[in-house]
């Protein structure tokens, strides 16, 4: 058939590289804890024999034979002032953790970020994780319909609907997704007012997995335009095949005929003649119309179908 060669197949395939690549780049930023990075302002652990950079010298106690030791030197030692008593250490934080340099060693140390947030911010902290798994989730279904879309194609009319479905879900996970988003992005402000003292970053940016987050987004209502244009034109296209396959015999028919027809095409696109319930519910008519009246089944002659879905209307 016509409408599954050239464009349509191409915007197809369209759709689900996008909606696969939306769906990648949503689960790594999910299990990323690079959403925020930054530096926090810690005092300086003492120096030892473990640590020697990075550190508060221990005073020097001069020994009793040392009378000549002055005083002054041992508080130049003790005494350090300004940002000579603090150190930088890098952090990164995620949904799920926040994960810190140790002082101590090379390693880091992590923490919930949920037990970090403020109390009154967890309730949104979880309504954000939750959007994002259903964000996540709806783009895995549209992801599944639009492949099946692909390798159904004996029925043109299933494969609209499964069309149909799959933008209303990327649609839907779309917006999921941004909520998530914007909602996590507030919680992580107010974390860094409210927050525990040892954690609040003395500065911070947005890291690589909250710009990936927002790249997934952007890739989803891509993927929810195309599919949602590749419908859009399919059903254009059932319209002018069905009115070309009438051709010239559409003027050779009787007047209640051709008023017949019109009005059943009309009503598909005039919203107030007959207001459609289903986003599939176009694609049936035309598949009913087509049996019924273009096609003419062979024990049921023309005058007798009018007769059925009219009755006694008249042009």
């Amino acid at each position: 058939m016509e409408l599954l060669k050239g464009w349509p197949w191409r915007r197809a395939f369209l759709a689900v590289a996008l909606n696969l690549l939306a769906l990648s780049l949503s689960t790594t930023a999910l299990l990323g804890s690079y959403w925020c990075t930054g530096t926090q302002k810690v005092p300086k652990p003492l120096c030892g024999k473990s640590k020697d950079a990075k550190c508060i010298g221990v005073p020097v106690v001069p020994d009793a034979g040392a009378g000549n030791a002055s005083s002054e030197d041992v508080e130049h030692y003790s005494w350090e002032t300004g940002d000579d008593r603090f150190a930088f250490r890098y952090f990164h934080t995620g949904m799920w953790l926040s994960c810190e340099e140790s002082m101590e060693g090379p390693e880091e140390k992590c923490r919930s970020f949920i037990e970090l947030s403020p109390p009154a911010e967890r309730g949104i902290l979880w309504l954000s994780l939750g959007s994002e798994m259903l964000y996540i989730s709806l783009l895995l279904i549209s992801f599944i319909l639009l492949m099946v879309e692909m390798l159904h194609t004996g029925n043109p009319v299933c494969g609209l609907k499964l069309n149909a479905f799959a933008a209303v879900s990327s649609v839907l996970s779309g917006l999921l997704g941004m909520v998530a988003h914007m909602m996590y992005t507030q919680v992580f402000q107010a974390t860094v007012n409210l927050g525990p003292e040892d954690w609040r970053p003395h500065s911070w940016d947005y890291g690589w997995a909250f710009y990936m987050a927002w790249a997934s987004f952007t890739c989803c209502m891509a993927s929810a335009v195309t599919t949602l244009n590749t419908y859009t034109k399919t059903v254009l296209e059932f319209k002018r095949n069905h009115i070309k396959s009438y051709g010239g015999s559409f003027k050779d028919q009787p007047q209640h005929h051709q008023c017949f027809i019109q009005q059943q095409i009309s009503t598909y696109y005039e919203p107030q003649s007959k207001l459609l319930r289903s986003v599939s519910e176009g694609v049936d008519f035309y598949s009913e119309l087509q049996q019924k009246v273009l096609q003419r089944e062979p024990e049921l002659e023309l005058d007798d179908v009018l007769g059925q879905m009219i009755g006694e209307d008249r042009c």
